[in-house]
Parts: structure tokens; C-alpha cells; sequence
């Protein structure tokens, strides 16, 4: 929920892809079968806003490319994230898992099944290499994201599992545990990460569905979350959607638009790290972060409070300095009782200008599970970043925020994670080659 600088740009073109690719006719037809997990994410489908592309609008994204697909796409309406632990200890087969998720996502996110023959042409005595539940339903703007996470390369106790360890970015350990941090290490950390976005929600979780499925032996998922509801905006040609506290989310955040600061602030340069690291050039680091907001006592705070712990309007997403939505905020204006806007709100704790410059993008989600123990919403913020450089872009920000963000008060952090995010994949290449064969 960081604030980012506001910079106008005009509206691009849609990003480039293959397109008009459906999986109808594909795979002979049929009713796609609805898990109880998709079902039950499908039955909160909302409306897209009039500025975005309406549900299922995008049909394909290209797979392949100088980075990878789903950081700085247009942010899709829903999520499906999980991190897996790898089971094996042997180099090659994990080489050889990569291989087949690398041609799997590049098939399933150009509306293709999973694998070749698909769910209902093969052997009868055979299970099929697609589960089916996507039969009929196109690419949705699928994106699949592939990150690595520290304890690929070293586990707790400092072994090199797969010969990596030499090649470990400095930057990519466990987070440390933060204030106020009640992090479940259920839903935390984890060898391998995969981001699945889409207009719909069955699309999402069928891929994971079938990355899981392709692992078996190999991975075991680790914590997964289901997100509805996008909280930023990845790209100038999208409106600004609402977090659960009912307010605007992502009004500055870093735009696709804007290649200068995707250049100083998501993408890894050619001259970070050492040349141990030079595998992750073109690449980011992913920040997840499993925020559950205290829904019911927030509902009950008065709105000018609220808009106080934000630091902007609820209605327009202005800043309480005045304006519009786009409107910089004044940090210096004065009020009845100091800064029209709060030293300890949201918008000021976290804004560039007291973090040294430092920008992320974000791509969070809103998530419901259900209801806790005590009755209360199991709701919040799936927080999604990706920076350069978590020393410089993510760790200090975040430190401050748990220190002296009045938004705290309303937040429970239960899972963490960091990942790193190689680089895009070339025609014949697979995710992360350049790491385990330079």
C-alpha cells in the first residue's frame, strides 16, 4: 500500500500479443468443470471499471520477451500465487521442471491446454495432461510470473542444495521480521514462486492447477492465495480500483509507461550485485507480503479519521492538501492541528520524498477467506511489489510503515516472502537458463 510520485503520461497502445487463441475447438468442446476452489473464487467475479478492458476483453499477452509477463502488464482483475518447496535434491530434475512449467505457461497463457493433447483427446487409460476445467474459456490476459527464492540456493542450514549458491544475489535472503510482524511460516517464504493473473478466475487457477500437477514429485506448494479485486494500476490506460477500507490504491504507483523508472527503480541493472548475479540482469525481485486488515474495526472509525490515517479524501482520492486524485500532495500545508495532512499518515510515511527517491510497482489484490475464529472477516491486502533492489526499494520503506504508519493500528502482516525474478524468456530458452548454464 506504498504511495508513489503522480506523473501524467498519455495512453498507450495495448501491449502486443497473440491473440484470438481460444481454447474452444482446441480440445473438442465440453463443459469446463468447476473445482471447488475455482468455483467459489468464479462466484465473486465484479464488473470492470469503464476505463479497463472488460472481463475476458484481453485475450492473450506473449509469453515470451525481454522480461517477463505480469509486472508491468496491465494489472488483470484476479490472482492466483503460489510458492512451492522443492522435494528433490537433484539438479536435474529440477532443470527439468523449469523446462516443462517454461512450455506449459507458454501453451496455457496463448488459451492452449497444458500439455499437447490436451484433456479429452488422449488415452483412455491415461490421465490427461490438461485437467479440462478451462475447455471453452480464451486466454483471459493470462500472465505467468516465475520467481526463485533465497532458500533455493542455501537451505536453514546454509547447504548448497543445487550448486547456486555461489550465485546468489546479496539481495536475496529472508526478509527480516519486521514490528509488529505475526507472520505464520505456512504462509511464508518458499523455494519457488508462480503468478497467475487473469480476467478470470478460473483461467488463473487452472494454471497453477496444472503447474502443480506438472511438479508433482518434484515441488509441493507451500501457501497459495486466491486475489479479486486488483489494488493498483499498472499502466496509464486503467482506472484506480479500491482496497477493502474503501479507499483509492495506487494512484502514483510506477506506471509501464514511464521506462526511465522501471530503469532506476524494477528492473535489475547490468551493473547490480557482482557477476555472481548477472543472471538476474532485465530481472526484478517480488515482494509478497499477506496484509489482513482489521475490516470491522475500521468500519467503525469516523470517516474523518479514516481519511486522516490515509491522507486522502475517500471519495475522489484526493490528497487532504486539495486537488484531484493526480494532485501531488502538500506536505508542508498547515491545518487546525499541524500538517493538513498527518506526519504519521499513510500517504507521508511512505511517499518517495521521505524514502530517498525510492519508487516500487505494485500488483496486490484484495482476498477474503472466509471468516477467523472470532467471527471476523479473514480479509485484507495480498501486497505485491517489484524493485530493483529490496535493500533500497522495499526494507527501509517497510521498516518506517511498521514504526510510525497510523495505518498500522488496522493491519496484521501473516506471511512474507522474497523472490527473485529472472529475467524474459527467448524463443527455445527456459525460465531462469541463464542462472543454472552460464
Amino acid at each position: 500500500m506504498t504511495e508513489q510520485p503522480t506523473t501524467q503520461h498519455s495512453v498507450p497502445d495495448e501491449p502486443t500479443g497473440r491473440r484470438g487463441l481460444s481454447r474452444r475447438g482446441l480440445v473438442g468442446g465440453g463443459v469446463a468443470a468447476a473445482g471447488l476452489a475455482a468455483g467459489a473464487f468464479a462466484a465473486g467475479r465484479a464488473t470492470a471499471a469503464d476505463a479497463d478492458p472488460p472481463a475476458r476483453g484481453r485475450d492473450a499477452f506473449a509469453f515470451r520477451g525481454p522480461h517477463q509477463a505480469g509486472i508491468v502488464t496491465p494489472a488483470q482483475d484476479r490472482l492466483h500465487f503460489a510458492a512451492f518447496d522443492v522435494t528433490t535434491g537433484s539438479r536435474a530434475q529440477l532443470i527439468a521442471l523449469l523446462k516443462a512449467w517454461t512450455e506449459a505457461a507458454d501453451r496455457m497463457t496463448r488459451g492452449l491446454p497444458a500439455g499437447e493433447v490436451g484433456p479429452t483427446e488422449g488415452a483412455s487409460v491415461l490421465p490427461p495432461d490438461d485437467t479440462g476445467e478451462a475447455i471453452d474459456l480464451p486466454a483471459s490476459g493470462l500472465t505467468i510470473t516465475f520467481g526463485f527464492g533465497p532458500t533455493l540456493f542455501r537451505d536453514a542450514d546454509g547447504r548448497d542444495r543445487f550448486g547456486l549458491a555461489g550465485r546468489q544475489p546479496d539481495a536475496l535472503r529472508t526478509l527480516p521480521h519486521f514490528p509488529g510482524d505475526l507472520l505464520d511460516p505456512e504462509r511464508s517464504h518458499g523455494d519457488l514462486c508462480v503468478q497467475a493473473c487473469a480476467d478470470d478466475p478460473q483461467v488463473a487457477v487452472h494454471a497453477i492447477r496444472n503447474l502443480a500437477r506438472i511438479g508433482f514429485g518434484t515441488v509441493a506448494v507451500r501457501w497459495s492465495q486466491l486475489g479479486f479485486g486488483r489494488t493498483s494500476t499498472t499502466s496509464t490506460s486503467q482506472s484506480t480500483p479500491r482496497n477493502l477500507f474503501g479507499f483509492k490504491d495506487g494512484t502514483a504507483n510506477v506506471k509501464a509507461e514511464e521506462p526511465e523508472a522501471l530503469d532506476d527503480h524494477i528492473w535489475v541493472g547490468a551493473d547490480d550485485g557482482d557477476a555472481t548475479s548477472s543472471w538476474l540482469t532485465g530481472g526484478s525481485y517480488l515482494v509478497t507480503r499477506r496484509i489482513n486488515m482489521t475490516i470491522e474495526v475500521w468500519d467503525r472509525q469516523p470517516l474523518g479519521d479514516q481519511e486522516a490515517f490515509v491522507g486522502r479524501t475517500k471519495g475522489s482520492g484526493a490528497p487532504l492538501s486539495g486537488g484531484d486524485e493526480f494532485t501531488e500532495p502538500d506536505f508542508s500545508m498547515p491545518g487546525s492541528d499541524g500538517p493538513v495532512i498527518p506526519r504519521d499518515s499513510h500517504v507521508r510515511v511512505v511517499h518517495p520524498d521521505f524514502n530517498g527517491g525510492a519508487r516500487m510497482l505494485r500488483r496486490g489484490y484484495n482476498f477474503v477467506d472466509g471468516s477467523d475464529p472470532l467471527g471476523g472477516l479473514n480479509a485484507g491486502l495480498f501486497f505485491i511489489a517489484f524493485v530493483r533492489d529490496p535493500d533500497t526499494h522495499f526494507i527501509p520503506i517497510q521498516n518506517k510503515m511498521a514504526k510510525s504508519d497510523a495505518m498500522m493500528e488496522y493491519l496484521k502482516v501473516t506471511g512474507s516472502a522474497l523472490f527473485a525474478v529472472p529475467p524474459g524468456i527467448a524463443e527455445g530458452e527456459y525460465v531462469g537458463q541463464a542462472l543454472f548454464e552460464a
